[in-house]
């Protein structure tokens, strides 16, 4: 579903009137966007397609008049060179710098027909585009005006930049069976050159296609610049005040000062911008430099040795040290002859001669006037950092590389498969690999009709008496299985919703942890046991033990050793383990996590009701729970495995009963249906034309209700 953001745009909407536009003249975007979604809540979806189309052609020509207007100006009013007349520097400086304003100013009006600040909108409206969000709501547009082929682009178009988007992926799943839908339908309407070729040379490389994989990196080569050169025009923005609640404005130079280093700033983070995928959130390391790195290796396959020795001349630009391509160098010396010149490109050292010269600028800033910077590139020579910032910046290389790291784990997972359910920790926040807690699995009812199935279970004594627990003397432990909580209910001793409840939430669990760690690869049950756990009232006192020793689940631990050996008597199987949580009123209980060595506590967790908690069942993570010291714990312990043959055989006969079950419910509702229907038969309403009343189901796009409820995008389908 589109995020409506409503209170923001309400206030677009109430100043934005829709506006005749004069020949020549760019309407400002965000106003036709506020249109475009004033005319989507309306139904008007003609309307709502034309002025989103036109908000996304002005947006993009925007963009165009900025970089054109400043490429234009830094011809016109160049900054390099002697003055236009011998006289005081500032006189010199600045008497350029009005100049470029001054073409700026002419050149943005002849093109848009406004002057330049008509087109400066909100934050949240640029984050809007540049998450290309209009097309969500373009995409239900075209829908509902049965314009299939657009719709599909348009829809593209958003899931390309947003694939963690629920709704908009089971979209794109029913585009794909409609039939009149073409596989070249789903095209990116935004598609930046330089990615399809990069990817389309790459995959060459790798099939050791050598002349097509050096054609296409070229073209990714020379595309990739030319947009970093864009998004750089771009950085020349207006002031964005970090701080807006200081009270003391910066006198001139510091005012100066503070926006040319914001926009050094921003420029120099343009290659992240190039170098990230639409729909990624990790850039691609060292994006320019590995250019050139694959297209010396295609060359010299090729029998190029003189384009490869200019590329690997480029590379060492880079890293001048690099071993491996000084050696290339040598032997592409020796085969060329002494004689033949090898020089880098020369737009390669234009770009690192500009590079550092902006980085020496930036950290000089730093140094002396505070502030930070995020270095984006790995390549950047040491020499060139003030000593007292050189520790900072190995310690933020540092932090870069493992939040790329732990971008990259986040970005192999797929999407939650359930709206609702909250990541409340990750592996980074919880100090090690592969754990997670997910919280909103279960609502509070769910909850109580699980602790209701344990109560029930206990009270028919059968298979679930509570016993004293096998880890420690202080608590009762009481178990229930899958296939024991369905004989029970079986028998009549437990509610049939109750069991039934106990194998859906378990499923849902499985899905959910599934799709977080091992995306489009199947995770069996391994088994599934409702456990609860009741601290002895008259054992507690000078109590020291755990309610569960720290183990792992698929190996035997060795603390001596800092081993963990994957052999019987461990489930060695086992690959995903989990805990749902029914309550929390209750003492202790906690799980918590360990090094190898058992004692170091590296992360703990509370429970709760709905909170899942999931982790790999490996060495990685010992674990274990604390004592239980007042009160009944309960919760649905769940292990997982990739094998099949070791999948849970009792969850199999379980839901063989609960389909029994449910075959039987459907004979009786449907007897007790056709016994309704012989007594009611003669009772059927007659229309006033006499027509039966026609069917209540709808078409996707149908109106439901003649005041139809708030529309949210989608609702369509």
């Amino acid at each position: 579903m589109a995020p409506l953001r409503c209170f923001c745009l309400l206030l677009l909407l109430s100043a934005a009137a829709t506006s005749a536009t004069s020949p020549g003249r760019l309407v400002p975007y965000d106003l036709l966007y506020a249109d475009g979604v004033r005319a989507y809540f309306a139904r008007d979806w003609g309307r709502a397609a034309e002025l989103l189309q036109r908000a996304l052609h002005s947006y993009a020509g925007l963009r165009a008049a900025r970089r054109a207007c400043r490429a234009a100006c830094r011809r016109e009013a160049a900054f390099l060179g002697g003055p236009v007349a011998a006289g005081p520097w500032e006189a010199a400086l600045f008497g350029r710098v009005l100049q470029r304003a001054d073409c700026l100013q002419h050149c943005l009006g002849s093109r848009l027909g406004a002057a330049p600040s008509a087109h400066r909108a909100s934050p949240t409206i640029r984050r809007d585009f540049e998450q290309r969000e209009p097309y969500n709501y373009l995409q239900v547009a075209f829908f509902q005006l049965k314009k299939l082929d657009q719709a599909v682009s348009a829809a593209h178009t958003f899931f390309v930049a947003n694939p963690q988007h629920l709704q908009m992926r089971e979209d794109m799943e029913k585009y794909r069976r409609m039939s009149g839908v073409k596989s070249d339908n789903f095209r990116d309407l935004e598609a930046t050159p330089h990615w399809e070729a990069y990817e389309a040379g790459v995959q060459h490389y790798n099939a050791d296609e050598y002349l097509q994989a050096v054609t296409r990196l070229e073209e990714s080569l020379t595309e990739a610049l030319s947009a970093l050169e864009e998004c750089r025009a771009l950085c020349e923005g207006p002031w964005e005040d970090e701080d807006e609640e200081e009270e003391m404005q910066p006198g001139l130079y510091e005012a100066i000062a503070a926006h040319y280093v914001q926009v050094l700033k921003c420029r120099q983070q343009c290659v992240l911008e190039i170098a990230t995928k639409p729909g990624r959130i990790s850039a691609t390391e060292d994006f320019i430099p590995s250019h050139l790195d694959l297209l010396q290796f295609a060359y010299d396959q090729v029998g190029n040795q003189a384009l490869a020795a200019e590329c690997a001349a480029s590379y060492l630009l880079f890293y001048p040290t690099d071993e491996p391509m000084l050696e290339k160098m040598k032997q592409y010396r020796a085969e060329l002859g002494e004689d033949t010149a090898v020089t880098a490109r020369e737009s390669i050292q234009h770009y690192v001669q500009r590079s550092l010269m902006e980085k020496k600028l930036i950290y000089y800033a730093v140094e002396h006037l505070g502030g930070t910077f995020n270095d984006p590139d790995l390549w950047t020579p040491d020499e060139l950092i003030p000593e007292n910032l050189k520790e900072k910046h190995r310690e933020d290389q540092e932090k870069q590389k493992q939040e790329t790291l732990d971008m990259e784990e986040s970005e192999k997972r797929g999407p939650l498969p359930f709206e609702g359910i909250a990541v409340t920790m990750d592996s980074r926040q919880m100090n090690g690999t592969q754990r997670v807690v997910f919280d909103r699995v279960l609502t509070e009812s769910e909850c109580k009709d699980l602790l209701r199935l344990t109560k029930a279970a206990g009270e028919a004594g059968d298979g679930y008496r509570a016993r004293r627990s096998p880890h420690t003397p202080h608590e009762r432990f009481e178990g229930l299985t899958v296939l024991k909580a369905m004989q029970l209910a079986q028998n009549g001793d437990v509610d049939w919703r109750d069991a039934k409840l106990l194998l859906q939430a378990s499923e849902k669990s499985r899905k959910i942890i599934e799709s977080y760690f091992t995306p489009g690869k199947k995770l069996h049950f391994s088994f599934t046991h409702l456990v609860c756990r009741t601290a002895v009232d008259e054992k507690q006192e000078g109590r020291m033990d755990l309610s569960h020793p720290v183990h792992a689940d698929n190996c035997l631990l060795d603390p001596e050793g800092q081993e963990c050996w994957r052999e019987p008597p461990a489930y060695v199987y086992r690959d995903y383990s989990g805990i749902l949580y029914l309550n929390d009123d209750f003492q202790g209980g906690g799980l918590f996590f360990t090094e190898m060595d058992t004692v170091t506590v590296t992360a703990e967790v509370h429970p709760k009701c709905g909170r899942l908690v999931a982790f790999s069942s490996g060495k990685e993570n010992p674990h274990g729970v604390w004592a239980v010291s007042r009160g009944r714990r309960c919760a649905i312990a769940l292990w997982y495995t990739h094998s099949q043959e070791h999948a849970e055989k009792e969850r199999v006969k379980a839901e063989k009963l609960m389909e029994q079950r449910a075959v039987e419910q459907d004979q009786r509702d449907e007897e007790r249906q056709a016994d309704h229907s012989i007594r009611s038969s003669s009772e059927l309403p007659i229309s006033s034309s006499g027509a039966r009343p026609t069917s209540r189901r709808h078409k996707p796009g149908s109106d439901r209700t003649q005041q139809p409820k708030e529309l949210r995008a989608r609702d369509e389908f």
